[in-house]
């Protein structure tokens, strides 16, 4: 005579952030809906296209594939900012499972783009419209698990999603103004 063996699944859930700290950024926000902060960078080129970006103590490399002329020896400009949405996506998918109590053992952001580049950086290519360039169509799918069930995550992600950041900066029009910097 045999007899059901009982099964137990073990997760093992992402390291968590602080809730009470979550909860009380979140306050200020209530309490000063247009308070602002200001993100700063410094761009160093070191020769051909590859640069380095100085943010705080971090550095951030950019370069161009050997078919555009760089040196393939770091992603190219717009897979950095392909990174920068989807680091935002799941900061915010963490944020929500958190205030919401749920917790994640695994999340992943897969991040596709249709981009071109006929105008050749404005260096003699084909002349285009500032619409007509950048990201044309950006896909993202996410692989989320946690102690929720998958409508529950289905929501979180959707929300987090309305809140990115930087899924609204590049959704919306964004003000941007170059100049010189002057003569030291």
């Amino acid at each position: 005579m045999s007899t059901a063996a009982e099964t137990t699944t073990v997760s093992t859930y992402l390291r968590p952030i602080d809730r009470d700290g979550l909860m009380a950024f979140a306050e200020k926000g209530r309490n000063n809906p247009e308070n602002r902060g200001t993100n700063k960078a410094r761009t160093v080129t070191e020769g051909q296209y590859r640069t380095i970006t100085h943010i705080n103590k971090h550095e951030v490399v950019v370069d161009e594939p050997l078919h555009l002329f760089g040196e393939d020896t770091a992603p190219a400009p717009g897979e950095i900012v392909l990174a920068a949405l989807g680091g935002c996506l799941a900061v915010g998918v963490t944020a929500v499972a958190t205030w919401k109590n749920v917790k994640l053992s695994r999340l992943e952001v897969f991040l596709e783009a249709d981009i071109g580049n006929t105008a050749a950086w404005g260096a003699g290519g084909a002349e285009r419209e500032p619409e007509q360039m950048g990201f044309q169509e950006i896909r993202a799918k996410f692989l989320v698990e946690g102690d929720a069930s998958r409508e529950e995550l289905e929501e979180i992600v959707q929300r987090a999603n309305f809140y990115s950041p930087v899924g609204n900066s590049m959704r919306n029009g964004i003000p941007m103004s170059i100049s010189m910097m002057e003569e030291e």
